[in-house]
């Protein structure tokens, strides 16, 4: 299992939590972690009464807070922008909740997490304040449930585009 939270010792570490590993033993949810705040606020949207036909849970809700947020020219400059002026500043033992989000969204944390401007001299960024701050992003925006129930669906759209065979012919 890919995690971007520290082993549990009780949990099988073959698969990723709460589904078989496919075929290619590639999981397709990676583990992270979100901060309590924004953990509450995506609780609230999964039990809102706009959260209906399908009912996303958390992989869908972060990984639509990431899809959102990278959906911007300077996803980067924001996510940094966040981390630098406002993560920054909470107490940094606030309690954080373990979650899974989508490979593809994960993959776009790993690669911001892995550039130059999480390097020397700037200061190192873990994924669970990458993922936390894509989170917190979205909260700023006026209707905010609805965009980031909306890029759910398109998400997975998307996934079960990508999974399907090609059509012969």
């Amino acid at each position: 299992m890919l995690s971007t939270a520290p082993p549990v010792p009780s949990q099988d570490a073959s698969t990723p939590r709460g589904q078989d590993a496919p075929d290619d033993d590639v999981p397709e949810t990676i583990e992270t972690r979100l901060w309590q705040e924004e953990h509450e606020w995506l609780y609230a949207l999964l039990r809102s009464t706009a959260n209906v036909s399908p009912s996303f849970r958390f992989p869908d809700l972060i990984s639509a807070c990431v899809s959102l947020v990278f959906l911007h020219a300077n996803a980067a400059d924001r996510i940094f922008t966040f981390l630098g002026t406002q993560l920054v500043l909470r107490p940094q033992h606030t309690p954080r909740r373990r979650e899974s989000m989508w490979r593809s969204q994960y993959d776009l944390l790993l690669a911001l997490q892995r550039s130059p401007a999480n390097r020397h001299p700037h200061p190192n960024f873990q994924l669970d304040q990458l993922t936390t701050a894509c989170v917190a992003l979205c909260r700023e925006h006026v209707d905010a449930e609805s965009l980031v129930l909306r890029q759910a669906r398109l998400n997975m759209a998307e996934r079960a585009t990508r999974a399907r065979p090609a059509r012969p012919g």
